[in-house]
């Protein structure tokens, strides 16, 4: 973690508007912002190579990247900025970092290289932080931007996208689910999964943001445990897409990957109707969107909109059986895998 003097100072310089920024020994320029949130930025960067012997091998980040794949054709990245306010931001960065590390897998997105800094507060004098995180660019967007763009033209996934798009996102965490301990992304959503879409294939989706990714297991036995969990949850878990124990957790309760199941089978509906299948809750005068949850109160499209988007019952059963309340019958990865590629043989001859 870290970087070069000279990075150092060129970070300084991107901070106060210039256009380039170092991380390590690597040298961007900024092409264009491509989204925010929270403390965050994303930006479209690309690499600016001096050295003519880099250029010819692709680039400084040919040296840095381990699996080629993830090497830009044309030197373009996204670089994720954050700013970090105090030491409990520090610590979650470094945490996502750490985290982000662990994974390797083709449906999980890589972190190629970071850098945190301290930059000087011009106006207070005081030191604060800020991370700057390096990731191959997906300019297709997000599975919620997918939405917002059919959605305008009147689209909707076919079956078969629906299911191969699902499929990726079973393999990605199946990954998660295996390491030892397993881990737990905690915040499946479409905002969390990019989408590549490509000539005669079903589109590539790849989950993003270890953000939230933590062990997956733990082991409740106190009325205390369980808010602390509740609240942990309220901040890193999106609310319509968190697993009912995660709102409501007995003082003794076992609480394990099964989380991911859940909000694993709420996009599975938004892959399909661009909505969780309880955020009709939020719309309702006297509406709770955490009874609608903890009581796995699924609500299906009707009228003009379910007629336009007929997909078999069979993917409506899969959403329901991966809804169950109760954790300790709710399927793992290994059953959803197994059951997808049973709906995948029947629906996309």
């Amino acid at each position: 973690m870290g970087c070069t003097f000279s990075g150092l100072n060129a970070l300084y310089d991107a901070v106060n508007g210039g256009g380039d920024v170092w991380i390590n020994e690597n040298r961007f320029r900024i092409v264009r912002q491509l989204g925010e949130g929270g403390f965050a930025f994303v930006y479209l960067v690309k690499e600016t190579v001096t050295d003519a012997s880099a250029a010819a091998s692709g680039g400084g980040m040919a040296k840095k990247v381990k699996d080629p794949a993830h090497l830009s054709a044309d030197g373009t990245y996204a670089m994720k900025k954050v700013l970090i306010q105090n030491k409990e931001q520090l610590e979650l960065v470094r945490e996502e970092i750490r985290v982000s590390s662990l994974f390797s897998h083709p449906n999980l997105l890589p972190l190629l290289d970071h850098a945190i800094i301290s930059v000087k507060d011009g106006q207070e004098g005081t030191w604060k932080h800020e991370a700057f995180l390096l990731f191959p660019v997906h300019l297709d967007g997000t599975l919620l931007d997918n939405f917002t763009a059919m959605k305008a033209k009147k689209e909707s996934f076919s079956t078969t996208d629906v299911l191969q798009i699902f499929r990726q996102l079973c393999d990605g965490l199946k990954h998660m689910h295996s390491m030892d301990p397993p881990y737990a992304h905690n915040d499946v959503k479409p905002g969390n999964v990019l989408l590549t879409h490509r000539k005669g294939q079903p589109p590539l989706a790849i989950l993003m943001d270890f953000g939230s990714a933590r062990p997956a297991r733990k082991q409740i036995r106190s009325r205390q445990e369980a808010l602390q969990l509740q609240e942990w949850a309220s901040e890193h878990c999106s609310a319509p897409f968190r697993a009912p124990e995660l709102w409501d957790c007995p003082s003794h309760a076992d609480v394990d990957e099964r989380t991911d199941i859940w909000s694993l089978g709420c996009t599975l509906y938004a892959i399909m109707y661009g909505v969780s299948p309880f955020e009709y809750a939020l719309g309702e005068s006297g509406g709770s969107l955490q009874l609608a949850i903890v009581n796995a109160q699924i609500k299906w499209p009707t009228g003009p909109k379910a007629s336009s988007c007929p997909y078999p019952e069979a993917l409506h059963q899969f959403v329901t059986w991966m809804l169950q309340p109760q954790p300790a019958v709710r399927p793992r990865i290994d059953d959803i895998i197994i059951h997808v590629d049973k709906l995948i043989s029947k629906f996309t001859q």
